[in-house]
């Protein structure tokens, strides 16, 4: 399908009479972006999925789109009024209590990743993270499982394995003493530190938690 066809499909089928050719092209060269509403369209007329037409998404606008909702169906979904919800997409800031915050994971469909991105959690779950595998992680079992919709069971192993990983190249370190070789294992462990949720999702996925098992 030529632009010229797909804003014709887009006009005559969704009543989008401002859709011309040169703004199907314009989406096409990434100069603009649609609305939710337009986005909707573009996808009916070409026979597919908001999310087909999408990458991933990261923002809380973008799971909602991919998902074919109205505003209002997430914000009542998720038990907040559509004008605070409204607020919260537009700043991409989730302001939700755990309550509502565990009914948008289920309204969106969200994994746990995405729920921890869309919350605005990445950073908070980082810094406990680091913490956890540079001390007693044991004590922070409970901190974690309050940020995530993960059973408790999971939370601990992946801790457990995530401090065992993490020590352990602490242990090379101090092995090779001040010698070159320090260097070169203390680069490893702060590129650990550096990348500490990524593996946090790679060990999680391991034990069924990732997909909130």
């Amino acid at each position: 399908m030529a632009p010229g066809h797909v804003a014709y499909g887009m006009r005559a089928s969704y009543g989008l009479a401002y859709i011309t050719a040169d703004t199907i092209a314009s989406w096409e060269r990434g100069l603009a972006a649609p609305t939710s509403a337009e986005l909707t369209a573009l996808a009916g007329t070409l026979w597919c999925s908001p999310a087909e037409l999408m990458g991933a998404a990261t923002t809380l606008r973008e799971h909602r789109i991919a998902r074919g909702l109205a505003p209002e169906d997430v914000a009542r979904g998720a038990g907040v009024e559509i004008q605070s919800y409204l607020r919260m997409e537009e700043t991409n800031t989730w302001r939700g209590n755990e309550r509502q915050s565990a009914a948008l994971a289920e309204v969106l469909r969200l994994s746990v990743p995405d729920f921890v991105t869309v919350t605005g959690r990445t950073d908070e779950l980082a810094e406990l993270l680091r913490s956890a595998v540079n001390s007693r992680w044991q004590g922070y079992v409970r901190p974690v499982t309050k940020l995530l919709p993960v059973p408790k069971r999971h939370i601990e192993r992946v801790l457990q394995q995530l401090h065992t990983d993490y020590q352990a190249r602490m242990v090379r370190t101090l092995s090779w003493g001040s010698g070159p070789g320090a260097d070169v294992s203390g680069n490893a462990g702060r590129e650990y530190l550096e990348r500490i949720v990524e593996h946090f999702w790679t060990q999680l996925s391991g034990t069924g938690g990732a997909a909130g098992e």
